[in-house]
């Protein structure tokens, strides 16, 4: 089956803390790609150290779990420069994120890294406009994380049509 011989594709979500919209993305995608033989490692990170090891935001868990995802576990962990050689695709939450991770990998580039890793906002499989950004819910009320549930599933979604589905039929 030509599946089974693809190389598996790895991806990492990233804002800024890594405790609310990354880890939601994480869960959510993991969830949908349990059985897909072509995900590889799956992880989130934050562009920042502010919440290093942390669990998720425990409005993110239970989101999650108000829609079934309860086997998700995360520490917080801040990007560094091995992310852009490890993973296929490093999607940023919004375009600070977006901006930040652009310099990560000019700079891991510019001290000789082989870099591989396609960096893109999340929001580029919305599929209402390039770019769409996951806002981040941490100051605002708690449907500010079912928001950020309902675009990250989409983005999902529409990222494993687009690109996983339609290069295992190649």
């Amino acid at each position: 089956m030509a599946e089974s011989s693809d190389p598996k594709v790895s991806v990492l979500f990233v804002c800024l803390g890594n405790i609310c919209r990354s880890p939601m993305a994480e869960g959510v995608f993991r969830s949908l790609t349990k059985s897909n033989p072509r995900i590889g490692e799956v992880d989130s990170a934050g562009t920042g150290a502010y919440h290093t090891l942390d669990p998720p935001d425990y409005r993110t868990v239970t989101t999650l779990r108000k829609h079934g995802i309860t086997d998700y576990e995360h520490g917080a962990r801040q990007v560094h420069a091995g992310d852009f050689e490890e993973f296929d695709y490093i999607f940023a939450m919004d375009a600070y994120n977006f901006s930040d991770l652009q310099r990560l990998q000019r700079r891991a580039e510019s001290k000789g890294k082989k870099t591989k890793a396609k960096v893109m906002m999340f929001g580029d499989f919305g599929g209402k406009s390039k770019g769409e950004e996951v806002i981040d819910p941490y100051y605002g009320a708690d449907n500010g994380f079912e928001e950020v549930y309902q675009q990250v599933t989409r983005f999902s979604k529409n990222f494993l049509e687009e690109v996983i589905n339609k290069d295992a039929q190649k």
